[in-house]
């Protein structure tokens, strides 16, 4: 490797991309005129990490990964955020006493840059630069210096003068670009703040404006009532929605580039006694594929899920509420089997994250193009794997079961309380248990439940009741944890979700069981003498590992008698 090796040719040659791939980014970079490796990250032919890290080995310096690393604060004060965001640097670490700053740069050949800045501390410290990816420096510098705009500062500068005489609800133009800004500044918040969803609810006199961090709703502005038309205006012109229809729900999307990653957001607007609610879902595709072995199944779950996923055809369910993170699964069970040599095709509505080399498309009912009619269009497409985003009828599940019995994997997501509870959904839908038997492989029931926050959980002793809850003897005296609530966690007592899981097998002697229509009492407790681990058993277990507390788990999971 040298310095003055292509970095194109040096990447084919490390193997991570071909010969094909470097031919199509160097035709773009005719063109349009960019560099070659933001082409490729563009593309999808390599990531941001592996780009990184060839280019610091190419330069002979060292890489860094920014969401690793703790910056030094006395360093960030040296530098102030205008310079940092204008030369796209930012300061890692600082020795007063030897004059030394550590730097992080998206460029090192950036002569200009470095100029400026020892200027600026007028040549009394020596710079040492570290290589970090575009995106992962504008996120980092997003983060450490705050936001472009302070949303308290806009929400006083575009705040009305109260007065008894105040009853227009128009909006003057010359607020109208504060507002702009301010709807900005919000979803650059909710995306830092790692939100699924941002809610825009209108009331009499104020428009309420909420968050779901870590799957709860929490309450983050209030404006004046009277600027929300000139919002939802602006909202629905991003979206692609008719701005002119009030009365009727819409649905629309568009792709914003914040803290330096691509951010798709889906918007659904449906009309309230005050005007029209909209709620924005949050699409973040750097979360939305989780590695397979990060899914936070025990050893003997993840086993046994990959021999189901290399069976060659049969269908995999994964059940759970709406949010309870069952396409973060599935995506992750594809991004894991997905090579050049299957041909995998997904049914999605709408499709959520791309993933390169999956044939993906989404459910357009002007084209009359559902779950039933998709499924037996990719059939013709010769498929190896299909996926199909939810089976909520009998003609879904029928052509899914179809698929399954011609020698096709199928990976599908269905709407029931656990994984036994998805057998009787299937007979609900249609499906005779002959056809369930033997083409059904696996179910996958899962749940999110919000992690203790490691600064701040409580321990205490539970009580008989809670015992009891978890599994124990009354009188024993077991130590779980709380929350309470600190800076780090913005005082909620959480930070962060993980998934509780139960992972159901199907073998020859459940299939019997299942062919006679046994009851789902009599099915579970013969999968539980194959190994079968229940969510509330899961649930515990987190719980007693102090991962989570109890009063979380029940949020979401039935420990009493009859859940269990």
């Amino acid at each position: 490797m040298t310095p003055t090796e292509p970095l194109g040719h040096l990447l084919r040659q490390l193997g991570h991309i071909s010969d094909d791939q470097l031919h199509i980014a160097m035709q773009e970079q005719g063109k349009h005129h960019q560099l070659l490796g933001s082409l490729l990250v563009q593309l999808g032919f390599v990531s941001e990490s592996i780009l990184r890290d060839v280019l610091a080995e190419k330069l002979g310096q060292e890489s860094v990964d920014l969401t690793c690393i703790v910056i030094s604060p006395a360093a960030l004060r040296l530098i102030p955020r205008e310079l940092a965001v204008r030369h796209h640097l930012l300061p890692l670490a600082v020795n007063l006493d030897s004059k030394h700053l550590s730097l992080a740069v998206s460029d090192p050949n950036d002569v200009v840059a470095l100029d400026q800045l020892r200027a600026y501390l007028h040549n009394e410290f020596r710079l040492s630069t570290r290589i970090a990816s575009p995106s992962d420096l504008q996120r980092a510098i997003a983060q450490h210096y705050g936001a472009t705009h302070s949303i308290d500062g806009l929400l006083h500068e575009i705040e009305p003068e109260t007065s008894a005489t105040q009853t227009s609800v128009a909006v003057s133009h010359d607020s109208a670009q504060p507002l702009v800004k301010l709807i900005d500044a919000m979803l650059n918040e909710a995306v830092q703040q790692g939100a699924s969803d941002i809610h825009f609810e209108p009331e009499s006199s104020f428009l309420r404006i909420r968050y779901r961090l870590d799957g709860v709703l929490r309450q983050m502005h209030n404006v004046h009532r009277s600027f929300w038309p000139t919002m939802l205006v602006r909202l629905k012109v991003m979206s692609g929605m008719n701005i002119a229809e009030t009365r009727a729900p819409q649905d629309g999307h568009f792709s914003l580039n914040l803290s330096g990653r691509a951010i798709d957001f889906r918007a659904a607007t449906h009309p309230t006694l005050h005007g029209e609610n909209l709620v924005l879902r949050i699409l973040d595709r750097q979360k939305g594929i989780v590695p397979l072995d990060q899914l936070d199944l025990n050893v003997a779950a993840l086993t046994t899920l990959q021999q189901i996923i290399a069976k060659p055809e049969g269908i995999v369910l994964v059940t759970g509420p709406t949010g309870s993170g069952k396409t973060t699964t599935l995506y992750s069970i594809l991004s894991h089997i997905n090579r050049a040599s299957l041909n995998i095709m997904t049914l999605e509505d709408p499709v959520e994250y791309p993933i390169a080399q999956i044939r993906q498309t989404s459910l357009n009912e002007t084209a009359k193009l559902d779950f039933a009619n998709g499924i037996r269009s990719i059939m013709r497409q010769d498929p190896d794997i299909i996926l199909v985003g939810e089976i909520r009828d009998h003609a879904t599940a029928e052509m899914a079961f179809r698929a399954a019995m011609t020698g096709h994997q199928v990976y599908a997501t269905l709407h029931s309380n656990s994984a036994i509870g998805a057998l009787p959904r299937l007979l609900d839908l249609g499906i005779l248990p002959d056809i369930l038997t033997g083409n059904l492989i696996g179910i996958l029931a899962q749940r999110l439940v919000r992690v203790l926050c490691p600064h701040c959980k409580q321990p205490y002793s539970p009580n008989a009741e809670e015992n009891r809850l978890l599994g124990l003897p009354a009188e024993q005296q077991a130590i779980v944890f709380r929350p309470t609530g600190c800076e780090h966690c913005q005082q909620q007592g959480y930070s962060g979700r993980r998934a509780l899981m139960e992972l159901l097998k199907l073998d020859g002697e459940l299939d019997e069981l299942i062919a006679q229509r046994a009851s789902p009492r009599t099915i579970k407790r013969l999968a539980q003498e194959h190994g079968f681990r229940p969510l509330a058993q899961d649930a515990r277990q987190q719980v007693l590992a102090g991962i989570t507390s109890l009063e979380e788990v029940m949020r979401v999971v039935d420990l009493t008698e009859r859940g269990v």
